[in-house]
Protein backbone atom coordinates (compact mmCIF):
# COMPACT_ATOMS: atom_id res chain seq x y z
CA UNK A 1 0.00 0.00 0.00
CA UNK A 2 1.87 2.94 -1.62
CA UNK A 3 -1.32 5.52 -0.66
CA UNK A 4 -1.84 7.11 2.72
CA UNK A 5 -4.18 5.28 4.84
CA UNK A 6 -7.25 7.10 5.06
CA UNK A 7 -8.36 7.21 8.31
CA UNK A 8 -11.77 7.50 10.05
CA UNK A 9 -12.71 8.59 13.96
CA UNK A 10 -15.90 7.07 15.21
CA UNK A 11 -16.91 9.15 17.87
CA UNK A 12 -15.18 12.54 19.24
CA UNK A 13 -15.36 12.72 22.63
CA UNK A 14 -12.10 13.50 25.09
CA UNK A 15 -10.01 10.28 24.23
CA UNK A 16 -10.46 11.12 20.55
CA UNK A 17 -8.46 13.79 20.24
CA UNK A 18 -5.58 11.76 21.41
CA UNK A 19 -6.41 9.61 18.24
CA UNK A 20 -6.40 12.15 16.12
CA UNK A 21 -3.15 13.75 17.39
CA UNK A 22 -1.46 10.34 17.26
CA UNK A 23 -2.48 9.65 13.30
CA UNK A 24 -2.04 13.60 12.69
CA UNK A 25 2.21 12.62 13.79
CA UNK A 26 2.22 10.08 10.97
CA UNK A 27 3.46 10.98 7.30
CA UNK A 28 1.83 8.18 5.89
CA UNK A 29 -1.86 8.51 7.60
CA UNK A 30 -4.64 10.77 6.63
CA UNK A 31 -7.53 11.92 8.79
CA UNK A 32 -10.47 12.50 6.56
CA UNK A 33 -13.27 12.39 8.19
CA UNK A 34 -15.31 12.31 11.62
CA UNK A 35 -18.31 11.05 12.86
CA UNK A 36 -20.50 11.71 15.87
CA UNK A 37 -24.35 12.65 16.28
CA UNK A 38 -23.62 15.94 18.36
CA UNK A 39 -23.36 18.81 16.00
CA UNK A 40 -21.49 21.25 18.17
CA UNK A 41 -19.27 18.71 19.15
CA UNK A 42 -18.15 17.14 15.85
CA UNK A 43 -17.52 20.89 14.52
CA UNK A 44 -15.33 21.46 17.27
CA UNK A 45 -13.24 18.64 16.41
CA UNK A 46 -13.31 18.80 12.80
CA UNK A 47 -11.52 22.48 13.52
CA UNK A 48 -9.31 21.67 15.67
CA UNK A 49 -8.16 18.63 13.71
CA UNK A 50 -8.40 20.18 10.52
CA UNK A 51 -10.11 17.30 9.32
CA UNK A 52 -12.44 17.80 5.87
CA UNK A 53 -15.78 15.44 6.29
CA UNK A 54 -17.77 15.00 8.92
CA UNK A 55 -20.81 12.81 8.94
CA UNK A 56 -23.89 12.62 11.81
CA UNK A 57 -24.00 9.08 11.53
CA UNK A 58 -21.59 5.69 10.91
CA UNK A 59 -24.32 5.45 7.79
CA UNK A 60 -23.75 8.19 6.20
CA UNK A 61 -20.20 7.91 6.48
CA UNK A 62 -20.09 4.39 4.91
CA UNK A 63 -22.43 5.52 2.11
CA UNK A 64 -19.38 8.08 1.67
CA UNK A 65 -16.76 5.45 1.72
CA UNK A 66 -13.83 7.26 1.13
CA UNK A 67 -12.01 5.95 3.95
CA UNK A 68 -9.92 2.79 4.41
CA UNK A 69 -9.85 2.24 8.57
CA UNK A 70 -11.74 3.81 11.41
CA UNK A 71 -10.97 4.16 14.86
CA UNK A 72 -13.65 3.09 16.85
CA UNK A 73 -13.79 5.53 19.97
CA UNK A 74 -17.64 5.09 20.75
CA UNK A 75 -18.93 4.51 24.17
CA UNK A 76 -18.51 1.04 25.13
CA UNK A 77 -22.00 -0.48 24.30
CA UNK A 78 -21.78 1.11 20.90
CA UNK A 79 -18.33 -0.78 19.89
CA UNK A 80 -20.31 -3.62 18.93
CA UNK A 81 -23.31 -2.63 16.21
CA UNK A 82 -20.17 -0.10 15.22
CA UNK A 83 -17.47 -2.81 14.71
CA UNK A 84 -20.03 -5.20 12.53
CA UNK A 85 -20.82 -2.24 10.37
CA UNK A 86 -17.42 -1.11 9.69
CA UNK A 87 -15.79 -4.72 8.81
CA UNK A 88 -19.27 -4.87 6.40
CA UNK A 89 -18.02 -2.48 4.69
CA UNK A 90 -14.55 -3.75 4.68
CA UNK A 91 -12.82 -1.33 6.89
CA UNK A 92 -9.96 -2.00 8.93
CA UNK A 93 -10.64 -1.37 12.60
CA UNK A 94 -8.60 -0.46 15.86
CA UNK A 95 -11.04 -0.27 18.28
CA UNK A 96 -11.31 0.91 22.05
CA UNK A 97 -11.35 -1.41 24.98
CA UNK A 98 -13.38 -2.81 26.24
CA UNK A 99 -13.96 -4.54 22.82
CA UNK A 100 -17.77 -4.86 23.72
CA UNK A 101 -20.03 -5.41 26.98
CA UNK A 102 -20.43 -8.63 27.07
CA UNK A 103 -18.16 -11.90 25.92
CA UNK A 104 -21.19 -12.93 23.22
CA UNK A 105 -21.15 -9.72 21.58
CA UNK A 106 -17.17 -9.60 21.55
CA UNK A 107 -17.35 -13.35 20.10
CA UNK A 108 -19.45 -12.05 17.32
CA UNK A 109 -17.02 -9.19 16.38
CA UNK A 110 -13.89 -11.73 16.75
CA UNK A 111 -15.65 -14.07 14.28
CA UNK A 112 -16.29 -11.65 11.65
CA UNK A 113 -13.15 -10.16 12.02
CA UNK A 114 -11.24 -13.32 11.35
CA UNK A 115 -13.66 -13.72 8.14
CA UNK A 116 -13.19 -10.77 6.64
CA UNK A 117 -9.13 -11.05 7.09
CA UNK A 118 -9.01 -7.14 7.69
CA UNK A 119 -6.63 -5.51 10.64
CA UNK A 120 -8.50 -5.75 14.02
CA UNK A 121 -7.17 -4.87 16.93
CA UNK A 122 -8.13 -3.07 20.30
CA UNK A 123 -6.60 -0.17 22.04
CA UNK A 124 -4.44 -2.08 25.16
CA UNK A 125 -2.08 0.45 25.01
CA UNK A 126 0.16 -0.21 27.63
CA UNK A 127 1.66 -3.57 26.07
CA UNK A 128 3.93 -1.42 23.92
CA UNK A 129 5.66 0.87 26.37
CA UNK A 130 8.78 0.20 26.08
CA UNK A 131 9.69 -1.99 29.47
CA UNK A 132 6.52 -4.12 28.94
CA UNK A 133 8.12 -4.84 25.45
CA UNK A 134 11.53 -5.37 26.92
CA UNK A 135 10.61 -7.40 29.67
CA UNK A 136 7.84 -9.18 27.47
CA UNK A 137 11.24 -10.48 25.58
CA UNK A 138 12.89 -11.51 28.80
CA UNK A 139 10.38 -13.89 29.76
CA UNK A 140 9.91 -15.27 26.49
CA UNK A 141 13.87 -15.78 26.67
CA UNK A 142 13.84 -17.48 29.59
CA UNK A 143 16.08 -14.61 31.29
CA UNK A 144 14.10 -15.69 34.71
CA UNK A 145 13.12 -19.09 34.09
CA UNK A 146 9.43 -20.92 34.69
CA UNK A 147 7.58 -17.83 35.46
CA UNK A 148 6.32 -18.96 38.87
CA UNK A 149 4.24 -15.96 40.39
CA UNK A 150 3.12 -12.04 39.76
CA UNK A 151 1.98 -9.30 41.17
CA UNK A 152 0.00 -7.09 39.01
CA UNK A 153 -1.87 -3.25 40.00
CA UNK A 154 -3.04 -0.60 38.14
CA UNK A 155 -3.33 2.31 40.61
CA UNK A 156 -5.65 5.94 40.43
CA UNK A 157 -6.72 7.98 42.74
CA UNK A 158 -8.77 10.76 40.99
CA UNK A 159 -12.39 9.82 43.36
CA UNK A 160 -9.54 11.45 46.08
CA UNK A 161 -8.17 14.61 44.73
CA UNK A 162 -8.91 16.91 41.51
CA UNK A 163 -5.47 16.57 39.61
CA UNK A 164 -7.95 15.53 37.02
CA UNK A 165 -11.00 17.70 37.69
CA UNK A 166 -13.98 17.39 40.14
CA UNK A 167 -15.17 14.07 39.31
CA UNK A 168 -18.51 14.69 41.67
CA UNK A 169 -18.98 17.91 39.12
CA UNK A 170 -17.62 16.96 35.64
CA UNK A 171 -19.89 13.95 33.48
CA UNK A 172 -16.71 13.07 31.69
CA UNK A 173 -15.85 11.05 35.20
CA UNK A 174 -18.93 10.85 36.86
CA UNK A 175 -20.04 8.01 33.77
CA UNK A 176 -17.31 6.17 34.97
CA UNK A 177 -18.62 5.63 38.46
CA UNK A 178 -22.57 4.47 37.09
CA UNK A 179 -23.29 1.53 35.32
CA UNK A 180 -26.71 3.01 34.75
CA UNK A 181 -24.22 5.36 32.07
CA UNK A 182 -22.80 2.46 30.48
CA UNK A 183 -19.53 1.86 33.23
CA UNK A 184 -18.65 -1.28 33.95
CA UNK A 185 -16.37 0.13 36.73
CA UNK A 186 -12.62 0.29 37.72
CA UNK A 187 -12.35 -3.24 36.12
CA UNK A 188 -13.58 -2.22 32.59
CA UNK A 189 -11.79 0.71 32.22
CA UNK A 190 -8.18 0.31 33.72
CA UNK A 191 -8.18 -3.59 35.04
CA UNK A 192 -8.52 -4.85 31.75
CA UNK A 193 -5.44 -3.14 30.70
CA UNK A 194 -3.71 -4.71 33.86
CA UNK A 195 -4.65 -7.95 33.13
CA UNK A 196 -3.46 -8.01 29.74
CA UNK A 197 -0.43 -6.40 31.62
CA UNK A 198 0.56 -9.09 33.17
CA UNK A 199 -1.00 -11.85 30.83
CA UNK A 200 1.25 -10.43 27.87
CA UNK A 201 4.29 -10.13 29.62
CA UNK A 202 4.14 -13.86 31.05
CA UNK A 203 3.07 -15.25 27.98
CA UNK A 204 -0.12 -16.73 29.14
CA UNK A 205 -3.55 -16.50 29.48
CA UNK A 206 -5.31 -16.80 32.75
CA UNK A 207 -6.86 -20.60 33.39
CA UNK A 208 -8.41 -19.78 36.83
CA UNK A 209 -9.74 -16.78 38.46
CA UNK A 210 -11.37 -15.76 42.01
CA UNK A 211 -12.51 -12.35 42.55
CA UNK A 212 -13.84 -9.88 44.89
CA UNK A 213 -15.09 -6.52 43.52
CA UNK A 214 -16.47 -3.77 45.72
CA UNK A 215 -18.28 -0.17 45.45
CA UNK A 216 -17.25 2.43 48.08
CA UNK A 217 -19.85 4.94 49.21
CA UNK A 218 -18.68 8.21 47.55
CA UNK A 219 -21.54 10.53 48.35
CA UNK A 220 -25.12 10.75 50.32
CA UNK A 221 -27.61 7.74 48.95
CA UNK A 222 -24.46 6.92 46.54
CA UNK A 223 -25.83 9.16 43.95
CA UNK A 224 -25.29 12.46 42.55
CA UNK A 225 -28.06 13.86 40.61
CA UNK A 226 -28.59 11.55 37.49
CA UNK A 227 -25.48 9.49 38.49
CA UNK A 228 -26.52 6.28 40.78
CA UNK A 229 -22.56 5.88 41.78
CA UNK A 230 -23.03 1.87 41.85
CA UNK A 231 -20.09 1.00 39.81
CA UNK A 232 -17.04 -0.93 41.11
CA UNK A 233 -14.16 0.77 42.52
CA UNK A 234 -11.82 -1.37 43.60
CA UNK A 235 -10.93 -5.67 42.29
CA UNK A 236 -8.79 -7.99 43.45
CA UNK A 237 -8.36 -11.27 41.35
CA UNK A 238 -6.52 -14.07 42.25
CA UNK A 239 -5.48 -16.37 39.26
CA UNK A 240 -3.81 -19.40 38.05
CA UNK A 241 -2.07 -18.76 34.73
CA UNK A 242 -2.68 -21.70 31.65
CA UNK A 243 2.00 -22.20 32.14
CA UNK A 244 1.21 -22.72 35.88
CA UNK A 245 2.13 -19.30 37.82
CA UNK A 246 -0.35 -17.74 40.28
CA UNK A 247 -0.90 -14.30 41.31
CA UNK A 248 -2.73 -11.30 41.91
CA UNK A 249 -4.10 -8.63 39.52
CA UNK A 250 -5.30 -5.46 41.79
CA UNK A 251 -6.44 -2.12 40.22
CA UNK A 252 -8.01 1.24 42.23
CA UNK A 253 -8.90 4.87 42.33
CA UNK A 254 -8.13 5.32 45.70
CA UNK A 255 -4.76 4.98 45.40
CA UNK A 256 -3.38 8.10 47.03
CA UNK A 257 -0.29 9.68 45.75
CA UNK A 258 -0.76 7.27 42.22
CA UNK A 259 -2.09 9.54 39.53
CA UNK A 260 -1.77 6.77 36.61
CA UNK A 261 0.77 3.69 38.01
CA UNK A 262 1.16 0.38 36.13
CA UNK A 263 3.63 -2.04 38.13
CA UNK A 264 4.28 -6.00 37.42
CA UNK A 265 6.26 -7.88 39.73
CA UNK A 266 7.12 -11.23 38.18
CA UNK A 267 9.09 -14.09 39.52
CA UNK A 268 10.61 -17.05 37.96
CA UNK A 269 12.39 -20.01 38.99
CA UNK A 270 15.65 -18.04 38.01
CA UNK A 271 15.34 -14.43 38.77
CA UNK A 272 12.30 -11.98 38.46
CA UNK A 273 11.42 -8.65 36.93
CA UNK A 274 9.67 -5.15 38.32
CA UNK A 275 8.10 -3.48 35.21
CA UNK A 276 6.73 -0.15 36.12
CA UNK A 277 5.03 2.69 34.27
CA UNK A 278 4.52 5.43 36.80
CA UNK A 279 3.93 9.43 36.26
CA UNK A 280 3.86 8.74 32.39
CA UNK A 281 7.53 6.81 32.73
CA UNK A 282 9.01 3.40 32.16
CA UNK A 283 11.17 1.41 33.68
CA UNK A 284 12.51 -2.00 33.90
CA UNK A 285 14.62 -3.59 36.79
CA UNK A 286 15.94 -6.91 36.76
CA UNK A 287 17.20 -9.85 39.57
CA UNK A 288 18.82 -12.09 37.61
CA UNK A 289 21.66 -15.20 38.09
CA UNK A 290 23.79 -14.50 40.92
CA UNK A 291 22.25 -11.32 41.58
CA UNK A 292 19.24 -13.46 43.42
CA UNK A 293 21.69 -14.59 45.48
CA UNK A 294 22.44 -10.86 47.19
CA UNK A 295 18.54 -9.83 46.36
CA UNK A 296 20.67 -7.19 44.05
CA UNK A 297 18.52 -5.26 41.49
CA UNK A 298 19.38 -3.97 38.39
CA UNK A 299 18.20 -1.41 35.90
CA UNK A 300 17.56 -2.77 32.68
CA UNK A 301 18.20 -0.70 29.46
CA UNK A 302 14.87 -0.30 27.36
CA UNK A 303 14.67 0.94 24.12
CA UNK A 304 11.52 3.04 22.61
CA UNK A 305 9.10 1.21 20.79
CA UNK A 306 6.05 1.73 17.97
CA UNK A 307 3.02 2.36 20.05
CA UNK A 308 -0.37 0.65 18.96
CA UNK A 309 -1.85 3.47 16.98
CA UNK A 310 1.38 2.91 14.57
CA UNK A 311 1.38 -0.83 14.58
CA UNK A 312 -2.32 -1.03 13.62
CA UNK A 313 -1.10 1.83 10.26
CA UNK A 314 2.13 -0.46 9.80
CA UNK A 315 -0.32 -3.68 9.82
CA UNK A 316 -2.67 -2.28 7.10
CA UNK A 317 0.17 -0.85 4.93
CA UNK A 318 2.00 -4.52 4.93
CA UNK A 319 -0.87 -6.46 4.35
CA UNK A 320 -0.89 -8.73 7.89
CA UNK A 321 -2.58 -8.87 10.91
CA UNK A 322 -1.26 -7.71 14.40
CA UNK A 323 -1.64 -8.01 17.94
CA UNK A 324 -3.60 -7.42 20.27
CA UNK A 325 -6.79 -8.55 17.97
CA UNK A 326 -10.34 -9.23 19.13
CA UNK A 327 -9.63 -12.66 19.26
CA UNK A 328 -7.60 -11.45 22.89
CA UNK A 329 -9.78 -9.02 23.38
CA UNK A 330 -13.04 -11.52 23.42
CA UNK A 331 -10.92 -13.49 25.80
CA UNK A 332 -10.09 -10.34 28.03
CA UNK A 333 -14.21 -9.84 27.63
CA UNK A 334 -14.85 -13.16 29.34
CA UNK A 335 -12.42 -12.22 32.28
CA UNK A 336 -14.39 -8.78 32.52
CA UNK A 337 -17.66 -11.18 32.56
CA UNK A 338 -16.94 -13.40 35.31
CA UNK A 339 -15.46 -10.52 37.26
CA UNK A 340 -18.41 -8.80 37.45
CA UNK A 341 -20.32 -11.85 37.77
CA UNK A 342 -18.56 -11.70 41.35
CA UNK A 343 -20.71 -8.20 42.33
CA UNK A 344 -23.55 -9.93 44.46
CA UNK A 345 -25.57 -9.02 47.58
CA UNK A 346 -23.45 -11.58 50.10
CA UNK A 347 -20.22 -9.76 49.29
CA UNK A 348 -18.46 -13.55 48.59
CA UNK A 349 -15.82 -13.73 46.04
CA UNK A 350 -16.62 -15.55 42.90
CA UNK A 351 -14.81 -18.48 40.76
CA UNK A 352 -14.55 -19.09 37.31
CA UNK A 353 -12.42 -21.84 35.85
CA UNK A 354 -11.94 -19.94 32.41
CA UNK A 355 -9.50 -23.20 30.96
CA UNK A 356 -9.95 -23.48 27.32
CA UNK A 357 -11.99 -20.18 26.61
CA UNK A 358 -11.46 -19.13 22.86
CA UNK A 359 -13.52 -17.98 20.00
Amino acid sequence: MNDPVRLLILGTGDWANQHALEYAAMDDVRLVAAVDSRPEILAAFLEKHRIENGFASLDEALAWGEFDAASNVTPDAVHHATTLALLGASKHVFCEKPLATSYSQAAEMAAAAEASGLVNMINLRYRTGPAAVKARQLVAEGAIGAVRHFEASYLQSWLMQPAWGDWKTDPTWLWRVSSAHGSSGVLGDIGIHILDFAMSIAGSEVADSCWRLKTFDKAPGNRIGEYVLDANDSFVMHAELANGAIGTVTATRFAAGHHNDLRLIIHGDRGELEVLHQDGEDQLRASVGKDTHTATWRNVSIEPAPNLWRRFVMAIREGRLEQPDFVHGTRLQRLLDDGLAATDVSGSPSQGDLGGAST
